[in-house]
C-alpha cells in the first residue's frame, strides 16, 4: 500500500523510525523513566497504559529500548514505508 505524503499521521517520523527493529509487546512503563505513566503512538498519537481506562491501547509495538511506540494500526500502514524489521514476542 504506497503511503500518502500529505497523511495526517506522518511528521517526521523518519528521522528516528526509519529501518529500525519494533516489538511487540505489552506496554510497561518506560525503563528509564518508570514515572511516565504512558507513551503515545509516535503516528497517531494512540494512548498506551499500563492502567485499564476507556480508548487506552495495552499492547504495541516499540523500539528497542521502549522509547517510541507505535499501534498495531499504524504498523500495519507504514511497515513498508519505514522498513521495519518486526518482531513478534
Amino acid at each position: 500500500m504506497a503511503i500518502s505524503p500529505d497523511d495526517w499521521r506522518l511528521a517526521g517520523q523518519e528521522k528516528y523510525l526509519k529501518n529500525v527493529t519494533l516489538v511487540k509487546r505489552a506496554y510497561r512503563r518506560y525503563p528509564n523513566n518508570p514515572e511516565w505513566d504512558h507513551d503515545h503512538c509516535a503516528f497517531c498519537h494512540a494512548k498506551f497504559m499500563v492502567e485499564d481506562y476507556p480508548d487506552v491501547l495495552h499492547e504495541g509495538y516499540s523500539t528497542e529500548d521502549e522509547y517510541y511506540w507505535v499501534c498495531e494500526k499504524c504498523v500495519q500502514d507504514f511497515r513498508e514505508h519505514f522498513g521495519w524489521m518486526i518482531i513478534e514476542s
